[in-house]
């Protein structure tokens, strides 16, 4: 059965039953007003837990020890930190998150092997233990604690990334709350940046892995910013089984519904992401239907979303076609390019592979709008998929220019 979702007002990461965050300043990032820098998200029970992690060749240490211990598919929680990515740093990178794992796990009274640990922001600097160790002390969890938490994660952000939702899957009330990080160097192949997803759900460990397996790839593996993956690219979820129930298991009655919950709050998240792209302006949406596969579908919107020429055309409300007919074919995949279909916001601007008359003072006022929506139709299949990209600005150029990495 499917699920009836519906947001949380104000939700956070810790709205499922079972779950408290808090969060401080340690120092990794310059001080303002209301910034923080070290969190630590705990589940008051056992969890079990599903990860995804970065495929670059060059990985984070932070990343190397989470993906140990998430083999096991159980844990109590995660310590985070922004300012420092622990990345490129030598055989010391390892040991300090080990050391961070232990401090943190010492804080809230559970094993330090029980705790994951996630890095982001500048690569190649090593983790400052000595004020992580002073600071990480006045880190008291509690159920509230969640908008702190996802404040913590913030490295260029403008804002916090999080939500909740609730969903009636067979009867039972679940809760998912999310926290999110990350607006540049994006262009994941497994997830983006740093994700925290809580649910107090009682799933099977196996379906789990895949349910986010599947999530991921209809939401963090189809965004993109400017064409990077970093090297601490991590998604967590984390299920306490504390709003109680039979066991979510594979191919059950609550496994669709589930399914929804999780994709639901994952393309959420996602899109936030992309939405407060470095410098961006505009929200890019991506729809290519009638592919012959779903894979050819995901290629192809992938690779419109993420062309620079495609998201500078919208920067400057050019609705110039021709830019998306180059991404599509690049992509690769099967087409007849007289069977092609373009529609932007809506609007038919090419039919069997050529132009078609159009007003484009219509097209170029949408193209001003927050949201700019692309549709690709191929005309060979069945399979549709979605991306979300975000326009090219002057400003991204500017901003990456004078930040170090």
């Amino acid at each position: 059965m499917g699920a009836k979702i519906e947001s949380i007002q104000e939700g956070s990461v810790t709205s499922a039953k079972g779950f408290l965050a808090g969060s401080t300043f340690a120092g990794l990032k310059t001080r303002e007003e209301g910034t923080q820098d070290l969190g630590i998200l705990l589940s008051e029970h056992p969890a079990t837990l599903a990860a995804t992690f970065s495929t670059n060749r060059i990985l984070s240490p932070s990343v190397t020890l989470s993906k140990r211990r998430a083999e096991r598919g159980t844990a109590r929680g995660v310590v985070a930190n922004s300012g420092c990515a622990n990345c490129s740093v030598g055989s010391q990178g390892l040991t300090d998150a080990e050391e961070m794992a232990s401090l943190a796990g010492n804080q809230v009274g559970v094993g330090a092997d029980e705790m994951l640990v996630c890095s982001t922001g500048m690569i190649g600097v090593e983790l400052p233990m000595g004020l992580i160790r002073k600071s990480i002390v006045d880190i008291k969890p509690t159920p509230d604690g969640g908008h702190g938490f996802a404040r913590a994660l913030m490295t260029t952000d403008s804002r916090p990334k999080e939500t909740a939702i609730s969903a009636d899957i067979d009867g039972r009330t679940i809760t998912f709350g999310g926290a999110a990080k990350g607006v540049g160097m994006i262009h994941p192949n497994m997830a983006t940046m740093l994700c925290f997803i809580a649910t107090d759900a009682n799933v099977e460990p196996m379906f789990l892995r895949t349910a986010l397996t599947a999530a991921v790839g209809a939401s963090f593996n189809m965004i993109d910013i400017d064409g990077d993956q970093s090297t601490n690219d991590t998604v967590l979820v984390f299920a306490n089984g504390a709003a109680g129930g039979p066991v979510i298991e594979g191919g059950s009655a609550s496994a669709q519904g589930f399914q929804e919950a999780l994709t639901h709050i994952s393309i959420h998240l996602a899109k936030e992401l992309v939405r407060d792209g470095e410098g961006a302006e505009r929200l890019i949406e991506v729809v290519v239907d009638r592919a012959l596969s779903l894979a050819d579908a995901r290629m192809a919107a992938r690779e419109i979303a993420s062309s620079l020429l495609v998201k500078a055309m919208v920067h400057g409300r050019d609705p110039n076609w021709g830019r998306i007919i180059m991404a599509l074919g690049k992509s690769g995949v099967e087409l007849d390019e007289s069977k092609l279909d373009i529609f932007i916001n809506d609007i038919h601007i090419v039919h069997d592979g050529v132009a078609i008359p159009y007003f484009a003072d219509a097209v170029i006022s949408g193209m001003s709008n927050p949201d700019v929506k692309f549709r690709v139709t191929l005309n060979i299949g069945d399979a549709s998929a979605t991306a979300w990209g975000c326009d090219l600005t002057e400003d991204y150029v500017i901003f990456n220019s004078a930040y170090s990495t």
